[in-house]
């Protein structure tokens, strides 16, 4: 018998060690969310609004959850490539996509970004809102949106410059043109900066980019802002009235920003994540930072983010067939 128990202990004990330890190189189930560093990744540049946002929330991320954060620019492809690091990520919690309205009007332009946007991914939480204004030069005629639209309704189309094809901006001048039944003619450029440029200069008639870009031009009275594209007014510029203000009933496109899990991420995690979140922004320095940068501050649940991100991919999938914008 004792020779018996001396050959059944040793397996009794591994068989016991296997089940209270993990294998190598994984994490318990019940450890502690986080328990390493944090990757945000970006799919635009540095410095712009969507990278300043992930810095904000990245800090306060850092400060409610005790972990480093840590900011990934992967710009490209329309922030396809990002987004294809993050799809490919491990749905743990420790790699977040920041984005803006362009990953819901992506799956219109591009048929094969290498994955799913409806389907890779998991909504956390809506951050910040900002809308996009329809400006001028400052030395224009056209002195009210109405007036824009009547010169379209001519039978000459209205050139208007976006911060480029598949943006927001571009949207939102087909939307309007649509929308009112005026001819627009899209003038593509790469970035709100040289679309701002040639508009204040005169080089074309009329501009769409956003408010918190075009901020500083018209406060030097180099341009003249004619219509905001959000529902409601914006606080970065009271005065301007909305699309819908002056005869397009109906008309919104408001550009959101927040982040994204890898599909299949814990529910418990993104809980955690969006909890954190929501009091970061809801910080009274926060808000004020955010309102100074043109952006409103927002917070959403995760069902009612993806319930919004599928929504803008219904419309602006309607809008990009309509208009036969393909990239690919």
């Amino acid at each position: 018998m004792n020779r018996l128990l001396r050959s059944v202990l040793p397996l009794l004990a591994m068989s016991l060690a296997a089940c209270g330890n993990p294998p190598s190189g994984e994490a318990p189930k019940d450890a502690a969310y986080p328990s390493h560093p944090i990757t945000i990744v970006v799919t635009f540049p540095p410095g712009g609004g969507t990278d300043l946002l992930a810095r904000r929330i990245g800090a306060g991320l850092h400060e409610q959850l005790g972990q480093p954060v840590v900011v990934e620019n992967r710009p490209g492809a329309s922030g396809n490539i990002g987004a294809r690091v993050v799809a490919e990520s491990p749905p743990d919690g420790y790699t977040l996509l920041m984005v803006n309205s362009s990953f819901a009007i992506n799956p219109g332009v591009y048929r094969n970004p290498g994955f799913s946007p409806r389907e890779d991914f998991a909504a956390v939480i809506n951050v910040a809102f900002v809308p996009s204004v329809f400006v001028v030069p400052a030395a224009s005629a056209l002195h009210g949106l109405e007036d824009a639209l009547a010169s379209a309704r001519t039978g000459r189309p209205l050139p208007f410059a976006s911060c480029g094809n598949g943006t927001p901006q571009h949207l939102a001048g087909e939307m309007l043109a649509r929308t009112a039944g005026a001819a627009l003619q899209h003038v593509p450029y790469k970035g709100c900066g040289p679309a701002l440029s040639d508009v204040a200069a005169g080089q074309v008639g009329m501009g769409v980019v956003t408010a918190s870009s075009a901020a500083p031009l018209i406060a030097a009275g180099k341009l003249r802002a004619l219509a905001v594209t959000s529902p409601a007014r914006s606080p970065l510029m009271p005065a301007v009235p909305t699309v819908a203000e002056q005869g397009v009933p109906g008309y919104a496109l408001d550009q959101w920003h927040g982040l994204l899990a890898p599909a299949a991420t814990p529910a418990a995690v993104v809980a955690k994540l969006n909890a954190a979140v929501a009091k970061i922004v809801q910080r009274p320095e926060v808000q004020a930072s955010l309102r100074e940068q043109g952006f409103t501050p927002a917070s959403s649940t995760p069902s009612a983010f993806q319930d919004m991100i599928a929504a803008d991919m219904d419309r602006y999938g309607a809008l990009t067939a309509a208009i036969g914008l393909r990239a690919d």
